[in-house]
């Protein structure tokens, strides 16, 4: 592939965006790049490796300011890493159909669109019935929670492996009911935290299947990467409600499109 200065824009916006609002890089970006036209698997696959590079930075910063519950990461990976190790080795198996995995990744990105978009729409709703109704039992009942958020790892990983799509808002709003007595940064960086070793595996996979586009790749941090600081240095300046808004109808829209 050649340079293109599209990519390294697509980068900068995706990363501003992320760093404003918190919403997954992946329900952006994997849309924008099949957009600029490049096929299903392998955007997927470089999406899960650019994610994989962003969110080391968050954790870093989120572990310096003891953001992160690694308890909780390590039950999430429990579930997540194996599904996602188990959903290559099917992919693998039906390589040969390089036009039926497209269309299945493109189907499962649609139907993960629509609910990251339904997510990211009503996410404060979501944590304040969660709130509501959760109280203190799951505390009382550790094994049950255990249990639970190894389960939630293992629904992430097949859909984060399917689509690229997932470990942001779709894993912060099933924390947010699982852990509702835990504060929304902590929340957060924790999600982050788990999205990287699950991020890493997938893309690793998937780079391995043949579905990467180094160049690409390069591209995208060039400009995601700066991208994420300043909109990290920005947040909390812009009215966060509106832009949440605005991306959860783009998602919506497009998912809707990709599925009917």
């Amino acid at each position: 592939m050649d340079f293109q200065l599209g990519f390294i824009v697509a980068g900068l916006v995706v990363g501003f965006i992320v760093g404003l609002t918190g919403v997954g890089g992946g329900s952006l970006m994997t849309p924008i790049l099949l957009w600029f036209g490049i096929p299903p698997t392998t955007a997927v696959g470089t999406d899960l490796l650019y994610a994989a590079f962003t969110k080391m930075g968050g954790v870093f910063v989120h572990h310096k300011k003891k953001n992160i519950n690694w308890s909780i990461t390590g039950w999430l990976s429990l579930g997540s890493v194996p599904a996602a190790v188990v959903t290559l080795w099917v992919l693998n198996s039906i390589k040969t159909d390089i036009s039926s995995i497209n269309s299945i990744i493109k189907y499962s990105l649609g139907w993960a669109l629509l609910f990251t978009s339904i997510a990211v729409l009503f996410k404060k709703k979501l944590l304040v019935f969660s709130q509501k109704h959760s109280g203190d039992k799951f505390h009382s009942e550790s094994k049950t929670q255990n249990l639970l958020t190894v389960a939630i790892g293992v629904l992430l990983g097949v859909t984060v492996t399917l689509t690229s799509i997932g470990a942001g808002a779709l894993g912060t709003v099933t924390l947010f009911f699982l852990f509702p007595l835990l504060p929304t940064p902590k929340l957060v960086g924790t999600e982050i935290a788990h999205a990287v070793p699950l991020t890493l595996v997938a893309g690793l996979g998937h780079a391995s299947m043949g579905n990467l586009d180094v160049t690409l790749l390069v591209q995208l941090l060039m400009g995601s990467l700066p991208g994420i600081f300043i909109g990290s240095m920005l947040s909390g300046k812009v009215p966060d409600l509106l832009l949440r808004n605005a991306i959860a109808i783009m998602l919506f829209f497009v998912g809707y499109n990709l599925v009917f």
